[in-house]
């Protein structure tokens, strides 16, 4: 039962990161950085259709992020997310190394590590479902919470 809480716990925390990284890419700088920095990136690191990848992220991101939090769909957004997630490692902080650029140095950017961090929660959430007080649960779409179905299911 409490492994079961463990992922509850990593859902939420995943599911409430990715919605915070998805306002500013639909939003703007309210939020953090702009939709138009996020095109600009986008295009540099060859991502095009630029403007369409970058809405289409954001929307995901937000409405993944809330499905996540919320325990919806769980398996379904965390692979839609992980996707993203291993783009994102492959072109854009892939060329930096491994480690933040906790310096700030300017023209470098951020290493792979925290966006491997991502990646991987995504890919517990997408092994175990969504944990305890999810709507998949709820609704039945896990055997157990926090437990895959078994092929018997």
């Amino acid at each position: 039962m409490m492994q079961a809480w463990g992922v509850t716990l990593l859902r939420l925390t995943v599911g409430a990161v990715f919605v915070a990284h998805g306002l500013p890419k639909l939003f703007g700088p309210m939020w953090g950085t702009s939709p138009e920095g996020t095109v600009a990136l986008f295009a540099l690191v060859g991502l095009q259709p630029a403007p369409l990848l970058a809405v289409t992220v954001g929307i995901v991101e937000l409405c993944g992020g809330m499905a996540l939090f919320l325990g919806a769909f769980t398996r379904l957004m965390s692979a839609l997310l992980a996707i993203i997630m291993a783009v994102a490692i492959w072109k854009v902080h892939w060329p930096y190394g491994f480690f933040l650029n906790l310096s700030l140095e300017p023209g470098v950017g951020h290493g792979f590590e925290y966006a491997l961090v991502l990646f991987a929660a995504l890919f517990c959430l997408m092994l175990n479902g969504p944990g305890v007080l999810s709507f998949d649960g709820y609704a039945g779409k896990s055997a157990k919470s926090g437990q895959g179905r078994s092929r018997r299911d």
